[in-house]
Order: C-alpha cells, then sequence, then structure tokens
C-alpha cells in the first residue's frame, strides 16, 4: 500500500484529500506546516508527497527544495490557489512531479497520483536494475581452493595470457570469467559473452564472426560478430566444448593471426580481442573422441583455472547462502531473514547436484516459504520444489535421520484444508511484500478482485511488517 503525505495549512483541503485518497486504498498522513511535513519526511518513508505552496513558516518551494535534497527520488505534487504558468515551471525545474490548482479536479488528481506513483517505481526498478547489470557478484568462500582461484585472478588478470575455466555446471565459471574482465587492463571496455551450448552450430560461425548481406538464406543485413563488438576487450567463450569443428578452426585462425573475416565475406578485420574460455566437459577426452582439437586446446589452455563443486567446499556454504540471503531479502523488499546454526549444518548436509545455482535457488525458495528464522526443518521441507527432501546420494538415510522429523511440518497440518490455508497466506504474504503492499497492483498480479484480496488480508491476519 502506497503511503503519501499531505502538506497544507487549509484543515478543509487536507480532510478533502485524505478523504479521496484513502477511498482509494492509500495510507495517508497529513500535515498543516512545511517544518513538521520536513521531519516526517526524515522519520518515515512515504511514496509521494502532495504539498501547498503557500504555507506559514515555510514556503512549499523550500520544503520542496529540502526534501529532495534529503531524498532526490521522491515524487512531489505542489498544489496552489494562486496558480500560474510561471509557477507551475518554477515548481518543475525544482524537481516536482507536476502542478494542481485549488480546488483540485477529483479525476485530474487521482491520475497524477497515479502517475506519480508509477514514476516512483520505475525509477526505484531502474536502479535496481542498474546495480544488477553493473555490479559483478564477489566469489564468496574462504576455503582453501576459493583462496587459490582469487589468488591467481589476481596474478593472471593484468596479463594478456588466455585463460580456460573448468568445473561443473552452476559452479561459479562465468563469475571467474568476470573477474578477470574486471581486474585486467581491458576492464573499461566491453566483456562479450558467447554460450557455445546455446547457439545451434550452423549459426555459431555467424555469430562469433558476423556474416555479409546474402551470405546464406536469413542473411537479410550485414551482422557484426562477437570478436569484433569485444575489439579492445574480452570474449567470454562459455561451454566451448560444444562448439562445431568448423567454428573451431576459424577460432584458432583468429587467435593465431589476430584477424576474422565475416562469413560469405572476403575482407579481413584486425581483432583486439582477450579470450577466456570455459567449459563443463573433460576437454581431454573430447579431443580423444574426435570432438575438439588439441591445437586450439593448447591456445586456450595457457592459464587453467578449475572451479570445485560445491560439496568440495561446504566450509563456503554459510557465507555463500548470507549473502544469497541478504541480496534476495533486499531484492523483493523483504526485512532480512535468518537461518539457524542447525538449518545452516542441514545445507551443508545436501549434496548439490546444481551446484551454487542450486543454493541460490533454494534460498529464494526458503525465504519465500519459510518463516522469519529459516530451520533445518524448513531445508528438509523445502529441499526441492515437491516440498520432498532432496538429500539423495549413498548417505541420504544418515542426512534424512539428522533433519528429523523430516516431516516437518507437514505434521502441524491436521487437515488438507490447514495446508491450503497455510500456503495460500504464505503466497499472499509474499506478493504483498513484493509490491510493497500495494493491495491494487497485488490484485491485479495474482488476478484477484481487490475486495477479495482484503477479504483474504483480514482473514489471515496479515500485517504490514517495517524494518528496523
Amino acid at each position: 500500500m502506497a503511503k503519501l503525505l499531505i502538506i497544507d495549512d487549509e484543515r478543509a483541503i487536507r480532510s478533502t484529500l485524505r478523504e479521496i485518497l484513502e477511498y482509494e486504498n492509500y495510507e495517508v498522513d497529513d500535515i498543516d506546516n512545511g517544518v513538521e511535513g520536513l521531519e516526517l519526511i526524515k522519520k518515515k518513508k512515504f511514496d509521494l508527497v502532495l504539498c501547498d505552496i503557500k504555507m506559514n513558516r515555510m514556503d512549499g518551494m523550500e520544503v520542496l527544495e529540502q526534501a529532495l535534497a534529503y531524498s532526490p527520488d521522491l515524487p512531489f505534487i505542489m498544489i496552489s490557489g494562486h496558480g500560474t504558468v510561471e509557477t507551475a515551471i518554477e515548481a518543475s525545474k525544482k524537481g516536482a512531479f507536476d502542478f494542481i490548482s485549488k480546488p483540485p479536479d477529483l479525476n485530474r488528481l487521482l491520475i497524477t497520483v497515479r502517475n506519480a506513483l508509477d514514476r516512483g517505481n520505475l525509477v526505484t526498478e531502474t536502479k535496481v536494475l542498474k546495480r544488477k547489470v553493473s555490479k559483478t557478484r564477489d566469489i564468496l568462500g574462504s576455503s582453501e581452493c576459493i583462496s587459490k582461484i582469487k589468488e591467481t585472478i589476481e596474478r593472471v588478470a593484468p596479463t594478456e595470457a588466455r585463460v580456460l575455466v573448468t568445473g561443473a555446471n552452476g559452479s561459479g565459471k562465468e563469475l571467474v570469467a568476470r573477474w578477470l574482465h574486471e581486474k585486467s587492463y581491458r576492464a573499461d571496455a566491453p566483456l562479450i559473452e558467447v554460450n557455445c551450448a546455446a547457439i545451434p552450430s550452423e549459426l555459431i560461425e555467424s555469430e562469433l564472426f558476423g556474416h555479409e548481406k546474402g551470405s546464406f538464406t536469413s542473411a537479410v543485413k550485414q551482422r557484426i560478430g562477437k570478436f569484433e563488438l569485444a575489439n579492445g576487450g574480452t570474449l567470454f567463450l562459455d561451454e566451448i566444448g560444444d562448439m562445431s569443428l568448423s567454428a573451431q578452426a576459424k577460432v584458432l585462425r583468429a587467435l593465431q593471426e589476430h584477424k576474422i573475416t565475416r562469413v560469405g565475406g572476403e575482407k579481413e578485420f584486425e581483432v583486439n580481442v582477450r579470450v577466456i574460455a570455459a567449459t563443463n566437459k573433460d576437454l581431454m577426452k573430447e579431443i580423444e573422441d574426435g570432438n575438439f582439437r588439441m591445437d586450439l586446446y593448447h591456445r586456450l589452455n595457457v592459464i587453467n583455472i578449475h572451479v570445485p563443486h560445491l560439496t568440495e567446499r561446504i566450509e563456503d556454504i554459510p557465507v555463500i547462502a548470507q549473502s544469497f540471503l541478504e541480496e534476495i531479502c533486499k531484492e523483493y523488499g523483504m526485512p532480512i531473514k535468518k537461518i539457524s546454526d542447525a538449518g545452516v549444518v542441514a545445507l551443508q548436509r545436501l549434496p548439490w547436484t546444481g551446484n551454487v545455482r542450486e543454493l541460490h535457488n533454494m534460498i529464494e525458495r526458503l525465504i519465500i516459504l519459510s518463516d522469519k528464522v529459516i530451520t533445518e526443518h524448513d531445508v528438509a521441507a523445502f529441499a526441492n520444489p515437491g516440498g520432498g527432501t532432496n538429500i539423495g546420494s549413498a548417505n541420504s538415510s544418515q542426512i534424512v535421520a539428522s533433519l528429523a522429523p523430516t516431516a516437518l511440518d507437514y505434521d502441524r497440518f491436521s487437515n488438507f484444508q490447514d495446508y491450503k490455508d497455510y500456503a495460500e497466506r504464505e503466497y499472499i504474504k509474499f506478493k504483498l511484500e513484493k509490491n510493497n503492499w500495494n493491495v491494487s497492483k497485488t490484485a491485479d498480479d495474482i488476478d484477484i478482485q481487490r475486495s477479495h484480496l482484503y477479504s483474504k488480508i483480514e482473514k489471515f491476519g496479515l500485517k504490514r511488517t517495517t524494518e528496523s
């Protein structure tokens, strides 16, 4: 539910605006002067402020300036009974979202409020996306093998040496490649990634080297390849063990001569690219089977960095799990949950067939389905999407015994309806928190009527939790 603040020295205006906005299911505070309004803005988190311009003690324009200096993304709608074009322009220059004259037109007011809130949400989402795009996640852990990888990256990154990163799916090979680029002299140039396993063999050459218009049936226009796009930077060839032999031959030539030719073209282009490759396959076996070129292997494998399986470094699981916990809770706008010591031990005992990627998904699932403290019983119950224990492997019986009772939680439900109510409550709670308790948006999100959602909130006794 969006929180709005009304700052106006006319009681009648405040009362009218409050009544209208609360009817639309906004949470509303109001104050009769700018000084106390600023104090409220600093103490509480508001999604939108409606502020009068002509007020005692502090002018509305001054409130606007000081508030935006404190909270630059807070949308302001300025209101005045003496509105002029000049006043509206001045308010806009100072950062106001819009200007409304008194007495406000009801329809215009509600549309303006909705648009301002939507803009505020877009600004927040854009910032979150930029952080996700720009920030390379740290390589977490202090185990001996991870410490060795970090040390190798520090030594190798500033050089031009090619690196072959090996390891199982989901172990973090891409992260190693990103840090090799981030710590290199090419960090300001592009890092271009190519997943060789995801591109059909007949298109991989076009993807890497580009093509000229008309070079094949679907080549309706010229295309620049990844080698050219990465010029001056780094080219990361992920799952290179799945690359076709013909493409391997062209990659080998590019590495030897630093030149490429587009598919269907004759002109050569010089490229200055550092290549980092990764694979989950045993390339020596692939060479024996005739699926990979020995000469390309030696070109790529100047430095080898092997990323161990998560089960080979279980001492790193606590710090990785905690980092994922904080990251996901912040992403969802939820209070940060905790994992009990026994819960951490339970995580360390799982087989992690999906490696670090599976751990991330597991933590996300636990955040959604568990209470404030994630216990070993939660881990046992939600270790796979079906709710059973994903404990598998040779010592599964020993692990299940150590996590007893594995039925957690299902034992606390006296009948099927109780379990359905629990699942429904957790789902609605998650969606409300994800949408910052905007009931209208949540109702649209889960495709039910708003009145129905209010009934559910009341039925389950759901309340918005405030972060300390």
